[in-house]
């Protein structure tokens, strides 16, 4: 039987006095891949930071039967939140072994001493850094870039990983290695993940839940199985009338 990670009650954010989310309920489990859906604007980039505490919120907010609400990022983060935000983030002058070294400092102390070990699991989840682990990160490719994001994030071993946007700026053949090794990390690096994601389609092929936001609500949510072709997702993601084939690919 798995366990409940994180669970949001009644979840509200705002920036300022613009109120984004309205009233979120929201279960991971563990090593549960979610994925969040929705137009732009639903909300979807403001629940990750909502999660992460990099916003304000009000409503409850439990890390493994934890209230976290008053908590800050960085204390989510030494408790094992990871987040690889929009953009990616990576530090453009620097190699990308030293990205993933400041990826630990994130890590609780008692973790640091297995860092090296950790940095050969990444090496190993994705080869492609370790053939340019010298290699400065401004130079490398948006999906080289992404992996080295997430990389990074892996290295303070998160017990959920939050990505916003993975696809953003890919060409279809890196998208698709991405994803292949997203699917994995549940079981290589023992992790939850919630993934924002533009491409439903391939999204959803990994997906074992999905919850689709649609102005700053829950609009749908359930098994990816059975909302893959549902007509929940048709309506408030993709703008579709009821009884159309098919789910397009973007927002």
């Amino acid at each position: 039987m798995t366990s409940t990670l994180l669970q949001t009650r009644d979840l509200v954010a705002r920036y300022g006095a613009v109120e984004v989310l309205h009233g979120i309920d929201l279960t991971i489990s563990d090593s549960e891949i979610v994925v969040v859906l929705g137009p732009n604007g639903a909300g979807k980039t403001t629940l990750l930071r909502a999660i992460s505490r990099v916003v304000s919120t009000r409503g409850e907010i439990e890390l493994a039967g934890t209230n976290v609400a008053g908590w800050t990022g960085a204390r989510m983060a030494r408790a094992g939140v990871g987040h690889v935000p929009e953009g990616r983030g990576t530090f453009a002058d620097l190699t990308v072994e030293e990205n993933l070294r400041l990826g630990s400092l994130a890590r609780p102390r008692r973790l640091r001493s297995s860092t090296q070990a950790d940095l050969a699991h990444v090496y190993e989840t994705f080869p492609v850094l370790a053939n340019q682990k010298r290699c400065v990160a401004g130079v490398m490719s948006g999906g080289q870039q992404q992996m080295l994001a997430v990389g990074r994030a892996l290295m303070a071993r998160p017990r959920l990983l939050l990505i916003d946007e993975p696809s953003l700026g890919l060409a279809p053949i890196p998208t698709r290695e991405l994803f292949e090794v997203l699917a994995r990390l549940r079981t290589d690096w023992s992790t939850s993940l919630v993934i924002v994601e533009q491409n439903a389609r391939l999204s959803l092929a990994v997906a074992d839940q999905v919850v689709v936001l649609a102005g700053g609500q829950v609009a749908a949510a359930g098994p990816a199985a059975e909302l893959s072709d549902g007509d929940a997702i048709k309506r408030a993601y993709l703008g579709e009338p009821a009884g159309t084939e098919g789910i397009g690919a973007s927002t």
